[in-house]
């Protein structure tokens, strides 16, 4: 039988000792994830445990505030024979089309603009007012106008959607450009970079995680817009069940349509999530993600 020199073990151990704690660290981190997920499961089915309890005992009134039994049968109704205005399929995908536009647009102009208003200071200055007080105004309440401009169809819904999204990107690009390391930007000026050149290799991708911090408010801003704008005026839309469920005092089915909504929501924060850990691979994970 040979026997293993000291050194030999001492090496040994320093090698495997870093790859327990990392099989460790994965392990806490699934009974942590798998520990979050049990108590989000449990704590929803006691919500709603309560509130089916609740209504049919009459504690509260299940004509308001219906119950999860009835909001069910609700959402099986309208997957399987439809709605008045369409297949519930249909409902889902019009409003999907007008939030993604508007987010989209809304997105694209809140980042130029934010760029370029934290690139120039001049033009900061000057717009800084302006922009101060439409961010101010309710930008709700414009909806009816633009239903009066574009009519009943996807463009009101599209409109309303962009100005919901525009301003939350639009001051997270701009605070993102004005944090950049300074010190980054006189190298990059030393080394021969011009003015767009900074702005391209340099500035943007620097604010970068700040834009896609707002990503992932700004969609549900734009699912806001689109269901508003549907429950004004459209013909077809979530937000038109809502409204139409409104008005034939049908509380299930207004619960119905905003457990859809949530759906959406929730997958659209979950491409969003993914997308900004592949793009992001190299930032360290937060102290909350440990």
């Amino acid at each position: 039988m040979s026997l293993e020199s000291p050194e030999a073990v001492v090496a040994v151990a320093a090698l495997e000792k870093p790859t327990s704690r990392g099989e460790a660290r994965l392990r806490a981190a699934r009974n942590r994830r798998l520990l979050v997920h049990t108590v989000r499961v449990l704590l929803l089915a006691a919500v709603l445990g309560a509130w089916e309890a609740l209504s049919r005992a009459g504690t509260i009134d299940p004509f308001n505030f219906s119950m999860p039994s009835k909001i069910w049968d609700q959402l099986v109704q309208w997957t399987m024979h439809g709605t008045a205005q369409g297949s519930l399929g249909e409902q889902i995908w019009v409003t999907l089309y007008e939030a993604l536009i508007g987010w989209a647009v809304g997105v694209g102009a809140g980042v130029v603009a934010g760029i370029v208003l934290g690139r120039i200071r001049l033009l900061a200055e000057v717009l800084g007012p302006y922009i101060k007080v439409l961010n101010a105004l309710p930008r709700i309440v414009l909806a009816p106008i633009f239903l009066i401009w574009f009519g009943l169809g996807p463009a009101s819904k599209i409109a309303s959607a962009v100005v919901l999204v525009f301003f939350p990107v639009f001051f997270n690009a701009f605070q993102g450009v004005r944090e950049v390391d300074r010190n980054l930007i006189a190298n990059a000026r030393i080394l021969g970079a011009n003015n767009r050149q900074v702005t391209l290799q340099v500035v943007v991708p620097a604010a970068t995680s700040w834009i896609f911090t707002s990503l992932h408010v700004s969609f549900g801003f734009a699912l806001i817009g689109a269901i508003v704008g549907e429950y004004i005026g459209a013909d077809k839309g979530i937000g038109l069940l809502v409204s139409s469920s409104q008005g034939n005092f049908n509380s299930a089915g207004v619960y119905a349509a905003m457990v859809i909504l949530a759906v959406v929501a929730l997958l659209a924060e979950a491409l969003l999530t993914f997308a900004e850990k592949r793009l992001f691979r190299w930032k360290p994970a937060s102290g909350g993600d440990r």
